[in-house]
Parts: C-alpha cells; sequence; structure tokens
C-alpha cells in the first residue's frame, strides 16, 4: 500500500440514519463516498472506516445493527475499520497509530455528522498537523432546531475554508474538483 494519504469515512452507520435521523443527500453522499474509496483503492492508498463505539451506553452497542456501517457502502476487506468511542476520531482510539503505521500525512474527510464528529475530527487532526481535504459535499447531518441539514453543511464548509491551519494545510473541495485532480495530483 502507498504511503502519505488516507480517506476517512466517519459514523456512516446504520443508527444514524434512520426515519427519527433523516440526513441530507445520504444518497448522493454515499455514491460519492464509494467513488472516491474506489480511487483511493485504484491508488493502493487506504480507506478507512469509521464506528462509533458506544458499549454500555445503550446506543450503537459494537456488533448491534445501529453499529454496522450502511449497506450501500462498498466496504472491501482491504479497507480499515476502526472504532471510535467520542466525537473525535483520534480521542483514545487507534487512529493516530493506524496513521503513523501508514506513515499518512495527508487526510481526505467525509462521514457524518457534519456538526459533530466530522468537526471534532478536522479540528482534532489539524492541531496534529495533518494536511486534510474535506469532501465539500461528502459529509451529511440532519435539521437542527434553527438551521437546515443544508445550512449547517454549508455554514461548516465556509468555517473550514477560513480557519487558520497550525503547520498542516486544509483545503476545502467537493467531489468533482477532487476526482479532476486524481491521481494525477490528489492521489
Amino acid at each position: 500500500m502507498k504511503k502519505g494519504k488516507a480517506l476517512l469515512i466517519i459514523d456512516m452507520q446504520k443508527g444514524s440514519f434512520t426515519p427519527k435521523t433523516p440526513r441530507f443527500d445520504i444518497d448522493g453522499v454515499v455514491k460519492r463516498m464509494n467513488k472516491l474509496a474506489d480511487l483511493f483503492r485504484k491508488a493502493e492508498l487506504p480507506v478507512i472506516y469509521i464506528q462509533h463505539d458506544g458499549t454500555g451506553t445503550g446506543e450503537f452497542e459494537k456488533n448491534s445493527s445501529e453499529w454496522e456501517l450502511l449497506d450501500s457502502l462498498k466496504v472491501e476487506p482491504s479497507d480499515i475499520v476502526i472504532d471510535k468511542y467520542a466525537n473525535d476520531v483520534f480521542y483514545n482510539s487507534e487512529l493516530q497509530s493506524k496513521l503513523t503505521e501508514l506513515n499518512a500525512t495527508e487526510l481526505l474527510i467525509t462521514g457524518c455528522a457534519t456538526d459533530f464528529c466530522v468537526e471534532s475530527t478536522i479540528q482534532s487532526a489539524l492541531t496534529k498537523d495533518y494536511n486534510i481535504t474535506v469532501v465539500s459535499d461528502g459529509h451529511t447531518t440532519g435539521e437542527r432546531p434553527h438551521l437546515t441539514a443544508k445550512k449547517v453543511i454549508e455554514h461548516y464548509n465556509w468555517v473550514w475554508k477560513n480557519m487558520i491551519p497550525t503547520k498542516g494545510k486544509i483545503n476545502v473541495k467537493n467531489f468533482e474538483e477532487i476526482k479532476k485532480t486524481t491521481p494525477q495530483q490528489y492521489i
């Protein structure tokens, strides 16, 4: 497997996509995730699925149906699966050690929910000096009391575009922009 870049797909689990918790553009988001994962695999780069493990909390109990990844995601045996225990994927998980083992310094980030786990992971990755590309149409969330899901996504894409990075950099690009530069420039 090549070194340098990794695709993170955060919390795309059945328990986050129920009739009580509808998400914005889920079919489109999953379609783009699957295409990105295919591009990474073809370039022999790691695809890392993150699953929230809520063991002991009564939600997202490991190996329960709500813990499982969505059936529409195309997960391959070569993909890496890592459990997480808080909004920030790096918190008490194996992600940091796995990225170090893979010599990954650049992360392409997708997932659910924009304003919780995706946001927390981006903030944490910035403080760890990763180069980050957020897929602007590769993350989703639900309606909030004061904002539509579409507005939440729009807001966070704007925030990430305007963040002051640390030693790493942060880019926000949509799937088509990434695909145009892949594999020659991005991957």
